[in-house]
This record gives C-alpha cells, sequence and structure tokens, in this order.
C-alpha cells in the first residue's frame, strides 16, 4: 500500500461553464452592432423607398437603366427610358431614385397658370 488514490481537485473558479460561453457573446455583440444592425437599416431604407414611388420620378434599376416612371402598380412599374420605349419593371429591382416628383396644391397649379397666362401675354 505504497501507492495512494489520487483524487481530483475540486473546482476552484467561481463562473463554472460560462468562461467558454463569453468570447462566443462577445463576437456576437460585436457583429450585431457592425454587421446585422446596418444591414437591417439599409433594407428598412430601401424598402420605404420602394413604397414611395410614384409617376414620374427618375429612377436606376438594378440594371443600371434610368428613366421616368410613367405607371406604378403594387407590384410593378411602367418606366420610360427613351422617347415611346417603355419597359416594364418590378418595383424591388428599382435600385435608386433619382429625382423625385414633388406633390402640387391646387392652389399652387391655379397661381402656376395666372402666371404663364401672364407671361403670354408679354
Amino acid at each position: 500500500m505504497f501507492i495512494s488514490p489520487a483524487y481530483a481537485q475540486g473546482a476552484g473558479g467561481g463562473l463554472g461553464g460560462m468562461e467558454s460561453l463569453l468570447p462566443l457573446v462577445l463576437i456576437f455583440v460585436v457583429f450585431y452592432f457592425l454587421l446585422i444592425r446596418p444591414q437591417q437599416k439599409k433594407q428598412k431604407q430601401h424598402r420605404e423607398m420602394l413604397e414611395a414611388l410614384r409617376r414620374g420620378d427618375r429612377v436606376v434599376t438594378a440594371g443600371g437603366i434610368v428613366g421616368t416612371i410613367t405607371k406604378a402598380s403594387e407590384t410593378e412599374l411602367t418606366v420610360e427610358i427613351s422617347d415611346d420605349v417603355k419597359v416594364k419593371v418590378m418595383r424591388g429591382m428599382i435600385s435608386d431614385v433619382l429625382a423625385k416628383t414633388e406633390a402640387r396644391d391646387a392652389a399652387n397649379d391655379d397661381d402656376d397658370d395666372e402666371d404663364d397666362d401672364k407671361k403670354d401675354e408679354k
């Protein structure tokens, strides 16, 4: 009986298994703030831009074609890319809006017509 039995030492740390999960949690937090959150923000802005499209806006398609919206429905847009050349494009394939048309009030339309009449008289 010269050999004494070997016993394992008791766990000395206070966290237990949490020490191994801490780096994974930190990596996820960094990925969330540097990758996931900005991408979600960009997608939200693009979705809002697509919902706000209307007739008269100058747009760029995903293929790089520049044109003016002549007709808009829920899923499709008719874009005039040249005189009498119109193409139908899915709403989701619009990548950017170059120029937005401004909503004109009826009162402003009347004033503009009067100003035009005065210019014609001169």
